[in-house]
């Protein structure tokens, strides 16, 4: 079902899939990041404060819809093609912790993915509590990784506080 084919049937699959990064046959959930931090950069100059939190709210919006209906039309709670879901993490994460130096993201980067991938405390218990279908599931898909980005910016505040340089 992780096909070209399958992600350009119905918008929602497009911006599920993350305009097809989510087609990634390994790590798709990194590939998804990835495509998030070329495209913050990509509009880091173009998109002012205000637009960078409208962009957040709406990517979370349409993004909700979006797994809903992949993850349904899937009939899999979470389908490890769906990266929207670390798209709009990440992007969160490198907006909060701007301005950074590319070191500085990378860290965040291996931060995230980490507790994204490996899905400890916090993090699984948001991803088992909203599990199923439905604008439930849909939101449960983009809760978790937003729980992993809350831990993710956690780490990078106590280095902050901790007068590291955060590398």
């Amino acid at each position: 079902m992780n096909t070209a084919q399958f992600i350009f049937r119905h918008p929602a699959h497009f911006i599920a899939y993350g305009f097809g990064s989510g087609l990634s046959p390994i790590a798709p959930g990194t590939a998804g990041t990835l495509w998030a931090w070329l495209s913050y950069h990509y509009w880091l100059q173009s998109l002012g404060l205000n637009a960078w939190l409208i962009l957040l709210c709406v990517g979370f919006l349409v993004g909700w819809w979006a797994c809903t209906v992949t993850a349904q039309n899937q009939n899999i709670a979470d389908p490890s093609g769906i990266v929207w879901d670390e798209i709009l993490a990440f992007w969160l994460i490198l907006w909060l912790c701007s301005p950074q130096s590319l070191g500085q993201q990378f860290f965040a980067f291996l931060l995230f993915r980490f507790f994204d991938a490996y899905k400890m405390g916090p993090v699984a218990w948001a991803d088992q509590t909203l599990k199923g279908f439905g604008p439930r599931g849909g939101f449960g898909i983009i809760f978790d990784d937003l729980v992993a980005a809350f831990c993710t910016l956690l780490v990078i505040s106590f280095s902050r506080y901790m007068s590291m340089s955060w590398v």
